[in-house]
């Protein structure tokens, strides 16, 4: 059933009305001043925009049943460590504190314990409440220091406490789901598994509505350069801390943050946990609700970002965004290493010449070529326009294949001729924005770690046509956060964020060609579609990463109205071509894509929720298992 928008709106100003407050006001001047009028107005809208699928509702269904959680009790790991709950506690009010603890000892993984350093001793309503779980639960310790350190040093004197052989973190005032030990030690049971993250939402203050769940990708390194993802609950191995060091007070503030890089950075395994077991209380004056409160925590955030660089021995700059707590890091070229750039082309001069001419009239990166792949073009005009680009670019040239249109094996064929170490595939319908767009995708694929790069691509009405793939998504694979408006940034800004991907488009994409020759080139059974998302889970499965950079910004010309491939040849080819990622990438298909979530939208471009409804055998079979995924 559809929806009146002015029906729909009026409920959204009602609802923006209904929270207005003197405190509000007074953020949202904040904001205002920081953003200025038009972007203020995009984050207003994006706020309050209604959700296709209401969280409250959705987290409702979702939760597990007592039935589930009492057969998670009767389980039995064969590895069951000890886990060690770390709090700094100060001045927590009773209500929250006697909360905090009542949501750990409901856990249905018994083997924890709560180690609480009180940095507010002086309190003696704390004092009274941990005294008396203590001595109720001797599960439950706790330590009164002699004045308050900040929260870094008392979160070190809490890990003195601990005697588990993995400790998580937890904020003296939020909860955990009554599965989140469960679900952590089940994915313990992996080998070498050194941290454990798992999704979180947000909870209000009377614990009457959660909201803004962050729901995560597995470990995603450049997406952790641009923002604490993994923030709570954060499990990790003690020796690992023993070795890495604890909290330090000079990133107070971002202190998890710097934590977080260090552990994952000397971890053998880093396990998420997509499941939501962290409820984060929201605090008026938190950076959980207000981030133009706290400057020096997104200060510290951005040093945490520079050592973590300088630790790895990366290059890179670091500065803040427009949304507070989420960072830009901008690799420099190692050098200006010679790029190839290749564009298929049949007939299409005006496409071509505008794509051409924009690119150098646009581009301030000098060291490249292009070669232009002709195939079967048949006017004349072409040919005279591939003439006189020969006679007027001396980095331009133009190779011929004969055969019908494949784009995996033309890409590949042209491929052949290429000079540079690195290898630009590009459509003849895209045009340059950003003049330093091969500067910027190049300076990403020089690391070491990097086996290609991606670009943000706008139609040419300036919404997104293309800001990364996720494997699944309408079947196969589709891009995220297609047909936005090109001023906004999506669900937790991910439109706008360095991240890494399974997958982006060849319509803009940067491979080092030692790579692209590694994998064996575009697989030619894929001769229209899939070819790049085939190209990029090789890569990936290579052992590279595949990056979207949404700092190299072009025009994509490609028609929103484009009629659908439905002759019968086409239709047929098109379905040979959705079998053969099927069978070659089942595995993933099964899954799912590990930097997307399995409770978002396989059906939605925007980071939608999953309807529970697709869910319900799968649930069931889950609390058939005795809540053990690996049965299933």
């Amino acid at each position: 059933m559809g929806i009146d928008k002015k029906a729909g709106g009026k409920i959204q100003w009602g609802r923006m009305l209904g929270k207005l407050s003197p405190y509000t006001v007074q953020k949202g001047l904040r904001y205002l001043k920081h953003y200025g009028p038009k972007e203020f107005w995009v984050r207003l809208h994006e706020r309050f925009e209604p959700e296709e699928i209401p969280y409250g509702p959705w987290y409702e269904a979702y939760v597990p049943t007592q039935e589930n959680l009492r057969k998670q009790r009767k389980r039995r790991f064969s590895y069951a460590p000890l886990i060690s709950i770390v709090v700094p506690a100060y001045w927590t009010p009773e209500k929250f504190l006697c909360q905090m603890i009542h949501s750990v000892q409901e856990q249905t993984y018994e083997n924890w314990e709560l180690c609480i350093a009180n940095g507010s001793p002086q309190d003696e309503a704390m004092s009274r409440v941990l005294n008396r779980f203590a001595q109720e639960d001797p599960r439950i310790r706790f330590e009164n220091l002699k004045e308050n350190l900040g929260i870094a040093e008392n979160t070190n004197r809490a890990f003195a406490m601990v005697k588990g052989e993995f400790l998580g973190l937890l904020d003296h005032d939020d909860l955990l789901a009554p599965n989140a030990l469960y679900e952590v030690v089940q994915a313990l049971q992996e080998k070498d598994t050194d941290v454990v993250y798992t999704d979180e939402d947000k909870v209000t203050m009377d614990l009457g509505e959660h909201f803004q769940p962050h729901l995560k990708p597995d470990f995603n390194l450049d997406l952790l350069r641009s923002n604490n993802y993994i923030c709570h609950f954060f499990v990790v191995r003690k020796s690992l801390v023993e070795q890495v060091g604890g909290f330090r007070r000079e990133f107070d503030g971002a202190q998890d943050y710097d934590f977080i890089f260090r552990c994952v950075e000397v971890a053998k395994k880093v396990a998420h946990v997509p499941e939501i077991l962290y409820h984060w209380r929201t605090h008026r004056a938190s950076t959980a609700d207000n981030p133009a409160s706290k400057m020096y925590a997104f200060e510290a955030g951005k040093r945490a970002i520079e050592a973590h660089l300088k630790r790895m021995q990366v290059s890179g700059t670091v500065s803040h965004t427009k949304d507070y707590g989420f960072y830009r890091v901008k690799y420099p070229l190692k050098k200006e290493e010679k790029i190839s750039i290749l564009i298929p082309n049949k007939d299409e001069k005006q496409s071509l010449q505008e794509c051409l001419e924009s690119i150098w009239e646009k581009s301030t990166y000098s060291n490249y070529e292009i070669i232009i792949i002709e195939n079967n073009s048949t006017s004349s005009e072409i040919f005279d326009y591939y003439k006189v680009l020969e006679q007027e670019h001396e980095n331009l040239k133009v190779v011929h294949w004969d055969r019908e249109f494949n784009y995996s094996a033309i890409n590949n064929y042209g491929a052949r001729y290429a000079a540079g170490e690195y290898l630009l595939f590009l459509n003849n319908d895209v045009t340059v924005i950003t003049p330093d767009w091969m500067e910027e995708m190049l300076g990403v694929c020089q690391r070491a770690e990097v086996g290609a790069v991606g670009v943000k691509l706008y139609y040419p009405d300036d919404t997104i046509q293309h800001a990364g793939c996720v494997v699944g998504l309408g079947g196969v694979a589709g891009h995220l956060f297609t047909d936005m408006p090109r001023s906004r940034t999506g669900y937790l800004h991910k439109a706008s964020l360095l991240q890494d991907m399974s997958a982006v488009t060849a319509a803009c994409m940067m491979i080092k060609r030692s790579v692209f020759q590694e994998v064996g080139g575009f697989t030619q059974e894929l001769s229209v579609a899939f070819n790049d998302v085939d190209l990029c889970l090789k890569v990936r499965e290579h052992g590279w990463l595949v990056v979207y950079d949404p700092y190299a910004e072009l025009y994509h010309m490609e028609s929103k109205t484009r009629g659908a491939e439905d002759d019968k040849k086409k239709v047929r080819r098109f379905q040979t071509e959705i079998e053969y990622m099927r069978s070659h990438w089942l595995k993933i298909l099964k899954q799912g894509d590990p930097y997307y979530n399995k409770n978002l939208s396989l059906t939605k471009w925007n980071y939608s929720l999953r309807p529970l409804e697709a869910d319900k055998q799968t649930r069931k079979q889950y609390e058939k298992s005795d809540g053990d995924y690996t049965k299933l």
